[in-house]
């Protein structure tokens, strides 16, 4: 592969990496407001003189959308391309408020109560929707409608080198080989969407919170993003059919995934607040 991919996280739980191509560079996803800078310096650090070219934004979360505005003090002239939905979710003082509470909080975690908050300088400049092409320098990504995790969710997929940047509708990976079912619009939908980009015939892919994986352990992730997706639902609907509670169903949940480098990543606030989301819609669409 004729690009180089690299990481620019800040602490666990970040998402942000740099693709480049020697000429065109891209951060894909930017991580947490707390981190911004951070990844903006790391950024600059591998950039030198350089400029940094383009934003791309899986979906409007604020572990992968509010670092995007500290990378913009650096480099202003930046586009920022993400979902036409996620400019109607950024748009919403409601939508800000919980991104600032929840980046609050696990800054906090990290031992982090200072820093800047520019949260309500969030923009878009390239909205799409899928198909559209993106020319960045000599790298044509075509957008690829992925919902399921969030209804703004897109991956970017450079069929000339059979790279898709993924989303977290196609699940969260352990590194390993789980997983990590994250739907929170839709069951059948981010099974469609799995299927979908799976269609495309990746070599490789870009995963949100984990990182490039080779071309084995990409026919690996496909193939467990549907098994545990699947099979996770049927395992919450068994609970919850045979008399169990929610919080039963989140317990197991917690039990089966949350540990190791996924306890790592995934802020327990945000890992809690998201499966009670799935456990809904699992009981709403499969009950």
């Amino acid at each position: 592969m004729n690009i180089k991919v690299t990481d620019m996280r800040s602490v666990p739980g970040d998402s942000a990496f740099l693709i480049d191509d020697g000429k065109t560079a891209i951060l894909y996803d930017s991580g947490f407001a707390f981190t911004g800078y951070a990844v903006a310096d790391k950024i600059k650090a591998y950039l030198g003189e350089r400029n940094l070219d383009y934003i791309f934004l899986t979906h409007s979360h604020y572990d992968h959308a509010l670092g995007s505005v500290y990378a913009l003090r650096y480099w202003p002239d930046a586009k920022v391309v993400a979902g036409e939905y996620a400019v109607k979710i950024f748009a919403k003082p409601t939508a800000r408020a919980l991104m600032r509470e929840l980046d609050g909080k696990f800054a906090r975690t990290n031992k982090i109560t200072d820093y800047e908050d520019l949260i309500d300088s969030l923009r878009v400049d390239i909205p799409v929707s899928d198909g559209d092409k993106i020319a960045a320098g000599d790298m044509v990504f075509t957008v690829v409608n992925l919902p399921g995790h969030t209804k703004c969710s897109v991956g970017f997929y450079l069929e000339s080198e059979k790279l898709l940047l993924g989303c977290e509708t196609l699940g969260v990976f352990d590194g390993d080989k789980a997983v990590v079912p994250s739907f929170l619009v839709g069951y059948q939908m981010s099974l469609d969407s799995i299927k979908k980009a799976a269609a495309l015939g990746v070599k490789n892919i870009l995963v949100p919170h984990c990182g490039l994986l080779d071309e084995k352990t990409t026919k690996l992730y496909f193939s467990n993003s549907v098994r545990y997706t699947a099979e996770t639902a049927q395992e919450i609907v068994d609970i919850l059919k045979s008399g169990g509670s929610k919080k039963d169903a989140l317990s197991f949940f917690k039990d089966k995934f949350y540990h190791g480098k996924v306890r790592d990543m995934y802020p327990i606030d945000a890992m809690e607040l998201n499966t009670s989301i799935m456990i809904n819609l699992i009981e709403k669409e499969l009950c």
